[in-house]
């Protein structure tokens, strides 16, 4: 399902890391742990294709994202990948419903029947008509979570998806993401600094600026 080959990255001629290999299969669940600023959310960037690579290839299903376009790098994440970005990047002016239907609604298959269950499912049943100007970074943390599951992805990249939440709910964040990867047979990369978040992967890697090696 992932297929990393020795990326490197670097941001005005200094190395945020290199070397970086990283396999998974579908229904493989990884979680990377790693110093502030040692490059965990770029990582994840270049594996989206939303950062290019300074070397190295990453395959998302036997594609090669770098020798993409822009039109085609969006169109393969819109089709196989979920992104929870930790800072959310929500859309101000749509609903909560509409943000998490968003992915649906851009592969021409709305079906709000689903966002309510994903709603559910991430503890917000019952507010898919509030704004996002009204809710709490803990419950703008967990529509980040439903928008990125909605679709059911193929790859799910997760960038410290329960740092905002308290521990009740951080669990069932988690226990989310892992029955996503057992009955949806996706794969998961997440990177965290919890390592209670982390236990629930099957792997457990470190990042630093050399690579990446079982934590």
């Amino acid at each position: 399902m992932l297929d990393v080959r020795g990326i490197a990255k670097g941001y005005a001629g200094e190395p945020v890391f290199r070397d970086v290999d990283l396999q998974l299969a579908p229904a493989e669940f990884v979680a990377i742990l790693g110093e502030s600023g040692v490059g965990k959310s770029t990582l994840l960037n270049c594996i989206a294709g939303l950062d290019g690579v300074d070397a190295g290839s990453v395959r998302i299903d036997g594609t090669e994202i770098n020798t993409l376009d822009d039109t085609q790098r969006a169109l393969l994440r819109r089709t196989r990948l979920g992104f929870v970005f930790q800072a959310f990047h929500v859309l101000p002016h749509l609903s909560v419903a509409h943000n998490v239907g968003l992915p649906l609604l851009l592969q021409r298959q709305p079906d709000m029947a689903q966002v309510e269950a994903m709603l559910d499912a991430v503890g917000l049943a019952g507010f898919g008509a509030r704004l996002p100007q009204t809710l709490s970074g803990g419950q703008l943390q967990r529509v980040a979570i439903a928008r990125a599951l909605v679709h059911a992805p193929r790859l799910i990249l997760a960038d410290e998806p329960t740092g905002n939440l308290d521990p009740a709910t951080a669990e069932k964040v988690m226990d989310l993401l892992a029955s996503q990867v057992r009955e949806q047979r996706a794969a998961c990369v997440l990177v965290t600094h919890s390592r209670m978040a982390a236990a629930r992967a099957d792997r457990v890697l470190t990042l630093t600026a050399q690579g990446i090696a079982p934590a």
